[in-house]
């Protein structure tokens, strides 16, 4: 992220009262500042005047504005770099739950038109049959197959036997014709849910190519925007570095160094976030105020050898090239376009490769993680645990980063393109929120 840039003008009136004492008490600074030249050699140098002083005075601050100026510069480049990136992490992230969405819409219109074929052969078999019926009807000379059984009979007694069989297999010939009409019903119905999730599953395909297009110009306008940073970056270190150092001749070394530091001073970093406060109990009063929505139960310990396995399977793709879309369940992958020929991981792949590891599955992407896993409390963070970050820390929306806890404030991340896998201290900085897959 990029430091932060101006700084509270007391402290700005205190650092030029300290230069006026400065320059009342140095000569050979505020002659060099102003031009002037000292007397003949030997000769006792004078005081500077006091229009001379405020010029120095404003010459330091003019130097100052200028470096307040080139820091800011340099902040916003970097603030603008870090919006393409995070624009394009969620891009990426989207595609990859549109896509999970595409292929699992695929294997159900794949499972429906299986459903389907045996749904339309079992109703093939029973027309057949009808279709053998009437034909034995038709070579019969009747379209009731057992007239003739019935004239035939030598007596009585066998003419009620063969009625009587002959009434079961009219029962027969009905339960088929039934068994017809059903398989037809359930024929028809399979035939239409295939086509239903065939033309769901296509319309999402269509949909995550759409927003792999967007995901990937968005990836390379933030490249081309860091590519570019790095020689303005360049440019204006050595615009920064000559203004300090015309800042130092003007005031010396320390108040320089003290001058510079409040202009482009750094911010602290984040703290821990604190634990989410408890919600009070629903009231149990009539008129009172409405029961607040309670926070979601945390994580219990969850497993630490499930939580050990995922990490050693991380740590044992250290240095593995970070690859735009790439990695998943089976290990790392090839990345999408314009990380294509590179295989390795990116933040997502890396920690649903771990958990796969562990037996424990979990969604592609990012903010699915998230949403889907038992949450972690900041406080209480074990090994194992996902850790994420976003533009906007309360929401999960704004997710663009996850990386896996290791415990005593370091993680296993695959940070971001032209990266590797690899250990970082923990930050705090746009934290969101962790989660405990192994719960």
């Amino acid at each position: 992220m990029g430091t932060g840039s101006g700084s509270p003008a007391g402290a700005v009136e205190r650092a030029g009262g300290r230069i006026a004492r400065r320059i009342a008490g140095t000569v050979v600074v505020v002659a060099v500042a102003v031009g002037l030249t000292p007397s003949a050699a030997g000769a006792a140098p004078r005081r500077p005047g006091d229009s001379q002083i405020q010029a120095a005075q404003e010459q330091a601050r003019a130097v100052e504005d200028r470096i307040r100026g080139l820091s800011g510069r340099l902040t916003a480049a970097q603030r603008s770099v870090d919006d393409a990136r995070a624009e394009s992490a969620i891009a990426l992230d989207q595609y990859q739950a549109t896509q999970e969405a595409s292929e699992a819409a695929r294997a159900h219109a794949d499972g429906a038109a299986a459903a389907s074929a045996q749904a339309a052969a079992e109703l093939g078999g029973a027309r057949g049959d009808v279709a053998s019926f009437a034909r034995r009807s038709y070579m019969d000379g009747s379209t009731y197959a057992g007239a003739a059984a019935l004239i035939s009979a030598g007596d009585p007694g066998q003419l009620v036997e063969r009625a009587a069989l002959l009434e079961a297999a009219g029962s027969h010939r009905s339960d088929v014709l039934q068994r017809v009409a059903e398989l037809k019903v359930v024929a028809d119905r399979a035939d239409v849910v295939a086509q239903t999730a065939l033309v769901e599953a296509d319309a999402l395909q269509a949909e995550a190519a759409a927003t792999l297009e967007v995901a990937r110009t968005a990836e390379i306008s933030a490249r081309a925007q860091a590519a570019a940073l790095v020689t303005q970056q360049a440019q204006l270190q050595q615009e920064l570095g000559a203004a300090q150092q015309e800042l130092e001749t003007l005031v010396g070394a320390r108040d320089a160094a003290e001058r510079a530091a409040a202009v482009i001073a750094a911010p602290a970093p984040a703290p821990r976030p604190a634990p989410a406060p408890v919600p009070d109990p629903p009231s149990s009063g009539g008129g009172g105020r409405p029961a607040p929505t309670p926070a979601p139960a945390p994580a219990g310990p969850g497993s630490a050898s499930a939580a050990q396995t995922a990490i050693d399977a991380a740590m044992a793709y250290l240095g593995t090239p970070y690859a735009w879309g790439g990695g998943g369940t089976r290990g790392p992958g090839e990345g999408q376009d314009p990380d294509e020929g590179i295989v390795g991981f990116d933040c997502s792949g890396l920690t649903q490769y771990a958990y796969a590891r562990a037996g424990i599955p979990i969604p592609r992407n990012s903010r699915a993680q998230y949403a889907a896993l038992p949450k972690a409390s900041s406080d209480d963070l074990r090994p194992g645990d996902l850790v994420f970050w976003g533009t906007d820390t309360n929401n999960p929306n704004s997710i663009t980063h996850v990386a896996l806890y290791l415990g005593g404030d370091q993680v296993v991340q695959a940070p971001q393109s032209g990266d590797v896998v690899k250990v970082s201290p923990m930050w705090w900085q746009g934290y969101v929120g962790a989660v405990r897959p192994s719960a």
